[in-house]
C-alpha cells in the first residue's frame, strides 16, 4: 500500500501495511473487479462517491500505477471541499444531503460508492434504496462500516443514539444487517468481509505483511467481529 499522498494521520505514514487503510483497499479492488466487467461490456466505469471527506478514495485508486480508467467520478457530499476535490481528479462535485428524502445521483451510474458514511445517518435502508434506484441494471453498491454481531446492534444502536455528537455514529451493523438492506432495496448482497481481528495503529507490527493478511483471514472467517465490515450489494442485470 502507498500512502505518501493522503491525508492520514503520522503514525499510519510510518509502517507498510497499515490496517486503517484497508477501508481503501477493499475500496479499489471492488471498484477494480467493476471498472473491469464496464470495460468488457464496452464502457468506462460511472462511479458516484457518497460522502467523500476529502476525497482519499479516489487518491487511493489513482495512486496505484495499474489501475482501470473511469469515465465518470463525480462526488456528493454535505461539506464540499470543493478546490480540493478537483484537484484530487473528480469529474464533478455535487452538494447534497444523502439524509434528504429527495436525494438522487441525478444521472445513471455503475457504482456508488459509500465508505463510513452509513453508521452517520438514522435511516441507512432508505438511503441505500434511494442510490439502488440510480444503478444501472447489473451495477453495484460498495461501502463499509463498523460491524458487530447481530446479537448486539439493537441495544448498542440504542445506546449511541442517546448521546451520539452531530455527524456522530447513529447506525450499527451487522452482517445480517447488510444482506438485509440489500434485500429491501432489490438488490443482492454478493461479497462482504471483515476487515481486521486488531487494529495496532502505527505499531510496528504493521509492517509486517504476515500481520495483515491474518487479519485479512480473519476477517473473511469472522466477519461479525467487531472492527469492520466492507461490502458489495449487486442490482440485478435486468
Amino acid at each position: 500500500m502507498r500512502t505518501k499522498r493522503f491525508g492520514i494521520p503520522a503514525e499510519a505514514k510510518a509502517v507498510r501495511y497499515p490496517v486503517r487503510l484497508l477501508r481503501y483497499w477493499f475500496g479499489y479492488h471492488l471498484l477494480r473487479e467493476e471498472a473491469v466487467r464496464c470495460a468488457a461490456a464496452g464502457g468506462g466505469i460511472r462511479v458516484a462517491e457518497v460522502g467523500v471527506h476529502t476525497g482519499q478514495m479516489l487518491e487511493f485508486y489513482r495512486s496505484v500505477p495499474s489501475a482501470p480508467a473511469f469515465a465518470r467520478w463525480t462526488a456528493f457530499d454535505a461539506v464540499v471541499l470543493a478546490d480540493k476535490l478537483r484537484k484530487a481528479g473528480y469529474t464533478e462535485v455535487v452538494e447534497a444531503d444523502f439524509e434528504s428524502p429527495s436525494f438522487s445521483l441525478g444521472a445513471q451510474y455503475d457504482v456508488a460508492v459509500v465508505l463510513h458514511i452509513l453508521e452517520h445517518l438514522f435511516d441507512p435502508e432508505s438511503a441505500i434504496d434511494r442510490l439502488a434506484r440510480d444503478l444501472a441494471p447489473g451495477g453495484a453498491i460498495i461501502g463499509g462500516f463498523p460491524v458487530l454481531p447481530d446479537l448486539l446492534v439493537h441495544s448498542r444502536e440504542a445506546a449511541i443514539r442517546k448521546s451520539a455528537a452531530k455527524m456522530g455514529h447513529v447506525s450499527v451493523f451487522s452482517p445480517a444487517r447488510v444482506r438485509q438492506m440489500a434485500r429491501a432495496a432489490g438488490l443482492e448482497a454478493e461479497f462482504y468481509a471483515g476487515a481486521f481481528l486488531v487494529r495496532m495503529k502505527g505499531n510496528p507490527i504493521e509492517n509486517s505483511a504476515l500481520w495483515l493478511r491474518l487479519n485479512l483471514l480473519w476477517g473473511a472467517l469472522f466477519p461479525w467481529w467487531p472492527g469492520e465490515i466492507y461490502w458489495l450489494m449487486r442490482k440485478p442485470a435486468v
